[in-house]
């Protein structure tokens, strides 16, 4: 099993990014799959997820109406949009097979700042 991330980076508060997730290695479309993340100094913290299809997605409070989550089975790739970014939103993201985290990426790392 492997998955990568991409895609984060720096940007002001307000402002867009959108990370990616490479997976392989298992059957990508029979799996829910996660985005958690981690910010300095504080614990794993699950953000969204989606199922199988793509049809059902589910977000925590703080990122709902901002972050969109969705998935390319063809391609084995998963995303996730990230709008109106705040800089509590800081972490590093980690796209995962499990809600726990147990089976991630190395993660991308998201620095909102002015």
């Amino acid at each position: 099993v492997q998955l990568v991330e991409s895609g984060g980076g720096l940007v002001q508060p307000g402002g867009s990014l959108r990370l990616s997730c490479a997976a392989s290695g298992f059957a990508f479309n029979a799996y829910w799959m996660y985005w958690l993340r981690q910010a300095p100094g504080k614990g794993l913290e699950w953000v969204s997820s989606i199922n199988q299809a793509g049809g059902r997605s589910y977000y925590t409070d703080s990122v709902k109406g901002r972050f969109t989550m969705s998935r390319d089975n063809a391609n084995n790739t998963l995303f996730l949009q990230l709008n109106a970014l705040k800089p509590e939103d800081t972490a590093m993201y980690y796209c995962a097979r499990d809600s726990e985290g147990n089976l991630r990426g190395r993660g991308t790392q998201v620095t909102v700042s002015s």
